[in-house]
């Protein structure tokens, strides 16, 4: 089983903290989507004798197509892949894109899940990221998309300058109040030439303080932990049978395929991933060519990867996948650089394998980065 990840590029606005690849001119949009539906048809080979189990749409906005430009994106992945009978179908969608209208026409399209970027149900913290939504086109796009999707996510930002641990609750019992099955949950970050780099060191937004971003992940991780979310991945939260496929498959390493500008793949041995740069992609795309840079995953590569995601899972580092797939040496490695973080009460060994602690999760990724082979 595998995945195939669609970046539609554009967006209507620029949020100040994103470094993803989109742009705010939609002149080239039929020329895109044709590049798109180009790419899909010319690496159906990849996937000659594996089924797709879900279709990811991603951006950019993905909800600024109509809904029949999806849809005929879709029809391409059936038209030429193996698709399974009930595939996760999911579009990542901005609250002001949500018309009672664009929602009926999803609604009877393949689209299955919908993913709703609201970040925060506040006023002044939409417009701190530069939003193109407002805190009641929040609220009304999830109740009017609850009316027609049982399958819904939300994201929320936690971590933003100047928000209190008591309006980071109200945010989480406002998406609570929705019975939403899946809520997705990123710490504000500060990337390079983003506009909230250039706003901090200006000194008109406050730095981003990790100190506080953990006590609200921690608030995050405790109320919904009430409301019976199981926190299968870091950053994500799902109601029993509600997990995302989607994010379930990359966390475990499954093969997926990324088309459209920017996109990444990945095929259990190596990456790839395509030019950032719209016209470049379309002209190479349409010419027959692939505007990609791939990356040989060497055996180290691989078991780097597979201890970095699974310290961020549920499923943990398992001790026999890596003798397995890597070899008893590997094994050796792994528990010799996991016994100071045990004795720190960061990690712990339990069912033959490796799990980050309650006290370790916010610190996952630094944890698994110093349990990396540099040279093996």
């Amino acid at each position: 089983m595998a995945g195939i990840y669609i970046h539609i590029p554009f967006c209507k606005q620029a949020c100040h903290y994103c470094d993803f690849h989109f742009s705010t001119t939609m002149g080239k949009k039929e020329e895109m989507l044709r590049a798109i539906s180009m790419e899909l048809v010319l690496r159906k080979s990849e996937f000659a004798n594996t089924k797709v189990e879900t279709i990811y749409f991603g951006g950019g906005t993905p909800s600024v197509l109509d809904t029949e430009e999806i849809n005929q994106l879709i029809e391409t992945v059936y038209a030429h892949y193996a698709v399974t009978k009930d595939p996760e179908i999911t579009l990542e969608a901005n609250p002001d894109d949500l018309s009672t209208q664009k929602i009926n026409q999803l609604a009877a399209s393949k689209v299955n899940r919908l993913s709703i970027g609201v970040q925060s149900f506040f006023e002044d913290d939409l417009k701190l990221m530069n939003r193109a939504h407002n805190a009641a086109e929040a609220e009304s796009s999830i109740a009017e998309a609850s009316i027609y999707f049982s399958n819904i996510s939300i994201d929320l930002i936690y971590g933003i300058p100047g928000m209190s641990n008591k309006k980071w609750l109200q945010n989480i019992q406002k998406a609570l109040s929705f019975g939403l099955p899946h809520i997705s949950s990123y710490a504000l970050t500060v990337e390079p030439k983003t506009a909230l780099e250039k706003f901090i060191k200006k000194g008109e937004i406050a730095p981003v303080n990790d100190s506080v971003a953990q006590e609200h992940y921690k608030i995050l991780v405790k109320e919904l932990a009430k409301e019976g979310f199981v926190n299968y991945e870091f950053s994500n939260f799902g109601k029993p049978e509600f997990f995302s496929k989607n994010n379930t498959a990359y966390w475990l390493g499954k093969k997926y395929i990324g088309v459209g500008p920017s996109a990444h793949s990945f095929d259990g041995e190596k990456r790839s991933w395509n030019i950032n740069n719209n016209p470049k992609y379309i002209k190479a795309i349409t010419k027959g060519e692939f505007p990609r840079e791939i990356e040989e995953l060497s055996v180290v590569d691989r078991y780097n990867e597979y201890v970095m995601t699974g310290l961020r899972t549920i499923w943990g580092v398992s001790v026999s996948k890596v003798e397995k797939d890597f070899g008893k040496d590997y094994v050796a490695y792994l528990k010799k650089e996991a016994a100071s973080k045990i004795e720190k009460g960061l990690l712990e060994f339990r069912d033959n394998a490796l799990f980050v602690t309650a006290k370790g999760k916010f610190l996952s990724d630094g944890i698994a980065a110093d349990l990396f082979i540099v040279n093996m």
